[in-house]
């Protein structure tokens, strides 16, 4: 009989309890993979369609995200024909690390009313992390109609900010264009003022920088094509 007391017991009991569980979580985690992407891509099209002022709650983004927005791939200023990626499963943490003329982003064009809006998608880097988000432009390719912004562990009251309807408000009516020239959107310390200049938050310098930063960053790929549109 197999002495329950001794080390070896305990080692090998250990090791098959381990090896169990590790097992199990595996199974669930493969499981619940699908599940998973699922409710990310669908948070994705919730988030698209908050941009243009479209509140529906996650399991109900699908309707009307298919039936009011058009996905386009964008490089280097124009519609690509026949993408090897589609829009929407373009990953932006990969192609923001290109230059901007190189990179294959989505355009995302909705229908509302009516109204045409162009959906751009940003990907940035915030004090502890990275930050991400939609700004959305109204007909004339250059006022903005609506902005969102969310982050993966900004602090909460500071740069937190970022994903509050008070700091994406700020937003609303600016400009990205003066006379026909790109005009990035400032991110200010002291008090905003004019078509291109948001409040910056308090105590969160970094990550007013930082979404300043991806803003411009991720607006140079669509410049040429916006010119177009006005």
């Amino acid at each position: 009989d197999m002495n329950v007391n001794s080390n070896s017991y305990t080692y090998t009991f250990a090791l098959i309890l381990v090896v169990v569980v590790a097992a199990l979580l595996a199974g669930a985690a493969s499981m619940l993979k699908p599940f998973q992407q699922s409710n990310i891509q669908l948070e994705k099209k919730q988030n698209i369609l908050k941009s243009v002022g479209v509140i529906v709650d996650r399991n109900e983004a699908d309707a009307p995200f298919e039936k009011m927005i058009t996905e386009y791939v964008i490089k280097g200023g124009n519609i690509v024909e026949s993408p090897e990626v589609a829009a929407f499963d373009i990953d932006m943490s990969k192609a923001v690390k290109l230059t901007p003329d190189s990179r294959e982003v989505p355009l995302y064009i909705a229908d509302k009313d009516g109204e045409k809006f162009f959906i751009l998608p940003l990907r940035g880097k915030g004090l502890w992390g990275p930050i991400w988000g939609y700004v959305a432009l109204k007909s004339d390719g250059k006022t903005i109609a609506g902005a969102t912004f969310d982050h993966k562990g900004e602090t909460p009251g500071l740069g937190a900010e970022i994903s509050t309807d008070a700091f994406q408000d700020q937003f609303l009516g600016k400009s990205i264009f003066e006379g026909g020239s790109y005009a990035p959107i400032t991110v200010m310390k002291g008090t905003a003022s004019g078509d291109h200049q948001v409040d910056g938050i308090s105590g969160g310098t970094i990550t007013s920088v930082g979404l300043e930063d991806m803003l411009d960053d991720c607006i140079q790929p669509y410049k040429n094509y916006l010119k177009t549109v006005q």
